[in-house]
């Protein structure tokens, strides 16, 4: 069977989309799709995952709450596969959370679109759940780089569904 007839076969991937932002700019149903594309390139196509895109005053809240840091930050990531596990839980893979504000300054001083900083930051929230960690260690930071550009390479070849 070849690999594109079974990703066909699989189950959806029960990935949700949550916009707590005014912003419009960006497409939940494009961040959903490209949510599913990264799950089924990591071999996690069963996994469950919520995204929910915010503005830079609900992040800092949950950076704050959460990390002890009172500041915006561009994105966090809520593992659900860490700590004791329930049986039947094992798809639930867990919560990203963008701030689209702190995404569109980034964009600008990297001279890129929304969009793709958005797809970036997908990238590292998703790698944070699956236990990538840049801030362990030097070795860890790179490991982690790496498998980001790998990601957007692959996520820049797909060609979305419109």
């Amino acid at each position: 069977m070849t690999e594109e007839r079974a990703l066909k076969d699989c189950a959806p991937m029960p990935v949700q989309v949550i916009r707590r932002s005014r912003d419009r700019s960006i497409s939940a149903k494009r961040v959903a799709q490209d949510a599913r594309h990264l799950l089924r390139a990591l071999g996690e196509a069963g996994a469950e995952l919520t995204v929910t895109l915010v503005d830079d005053e609900a992040i800092r809240r949950l950076n704050r709450d959460y990390r002890r840091k009172d500041r915006p930050t561009d994105v966090l990531a809520f593992a659900m596969r860490e700590g004791v596990r329930v049986p039947g839980d094992e798809a639930m893979l867990g919560d990203v959370v963008i701030s689209l504000e702190t995404a569109a300054r980034q964009a600008r001083e990297h001279d890129t679109a929304v969009a793709e900083e958005v797809r970036t930051l997908l990238i590292h929230g998703v790698l944070h759940l699956l236990g990538y960690d840049h801030e362990r260690s030097a070795a860890e930071a790179r490991r982690m780089r790496a498998e980001e550009r790998e990601l957007r390479t692959a996520l820049a070849r797909w060609k979305p569904k419109k």
